[in-house]
């Protein structure tokens, strides 16, 4: 079974590609890979087994 998490981050104006490495990176060390960006809402969806 997977869970899910939806973040909304506040990327600003600069530097938004870093941003989004750095949260991306920062999540995948606590084991939950990407599943979808949303760019017109500014959503991340990640997902994991839920029973790891």
């Amino acid at each position: 079974m997977k869970e899910y998490k939806t973040i909304t981050p506040s990327l600003g104006i600069t530097k938004r590609a870093q941003k989004i490495e750095d949260i991306l990176n920062q999540y995948a060390r606590e084991g939950w890979q990407l599943n979808h960006i949303n760019q017109a809402q500014n959503l991340i969806i990640f997902e994991r087994e839920k029973n790891r």
